[in-house]
């Protein structure tokens, strides 16, 4: 069982930033790969970002590719999205999830979710 905590949502205007982070419970962090994901009202589930369990490889969405940075500290056992130059389209609540996988951006291949932090930007 792993339990996933996301922090660092907020209202900012566009262009601005916002770290992302998400602490994960137990000690088998490592043994997951994690991703992020989000959802704006009326909207489905949408992929943001994902990396695999060393944090040697990462995948974004088309959408916030150059934009955004996803990164982990498995001594920490968190895993991190910086997010720059935000546009008011990056509005949506931000999940992490957790899978027993390589990495992936279907949202059904994951196995344990957070929460999610809201992200609000303004233009």
């Amino acid at each position: 069982q792993v339990q996933l905590v996301e922090s660092g949502g907020g209202l900012v205007q566009a262009g601005g930033s916002l770290r992302l982070s998400c602490a994960a419970s137990g000690r088998t962090f490592s043994s997951y790969a994690m991703g992020w994901f989000r959802q704006a009202p009326g909207k489905e589930r949408e992929f943001v970002a994902a990396i695999n369990r060393s944090g040697g490889s990462t995948y974004y969405a088309d959408s916030v590719k150059g934009r955004f940075t996803i990164s982990r500290d498995n001594a920490k056992n968190t895993v991190y999205l910086q997010m720059n130059s935000l546009k008011p389209e990056d509005t949506a609540v931000y999940y992490c999830a957790a899978q027993s996988g390589y990495g992936s951006r279907w949202y059904w291949e994951y196995d344990y979710w957070g929460q999610g932090t809201q992200v609000t930007v303004s233009s």
